[in-house]
């Protein structure tokens, strides 16, 4: 993955997604060697320059949401086309619809 520098709003914005996620258990850690949020090692989101990348599972409500944002991409890594069907890039411009993302990408994971 390309790595991309977070701004600073970025930054704030994504670890307060990690503070009102950590009594479910959601911890700091790496994927892609991005910053992520974590449930028992398995990766629900991480920071990608100034968008959050969220775990939401391709047929559900949320995805479909996600993706209707402005800016909003399914996720592709490797920048070969190849993006994974169950990802969402959200863009800072929507950080206000980070939280219930997170949300849902914790609920998806943790069904997992």
């Amino acid at each position: 993955m390309e790595k991309h520098e977070s701004p600073a709003a970025a930054v704030s914005a994504f670890e307060g997604l990690g503070a009102d996620l950590a009594p479910a258990g959601v911890v700091m850690g790496k994927m892609f060697g991005a910053t992520s949020l974590m449930l028992n090692k398995k990766a629900l989101a991480c920071l990608n320059g100034d968008k959050v990348v969220f775990k939401l599972g391709r047929d559900t409500v949320e995805h479909a949401r996600a993706l209707a944002l402005p800016g909003a991409v399914l996720f592709d890594p490797s920048g070969m086309k190849r993006p994974f069907k169950d990802w969402v890039e959200v863009p800072f411009p929507s950080h206000a619809e980070w939280p219930a993302f997170a949300e849902a990408a914790l609920q998806f994971v943790a069904g997992e």
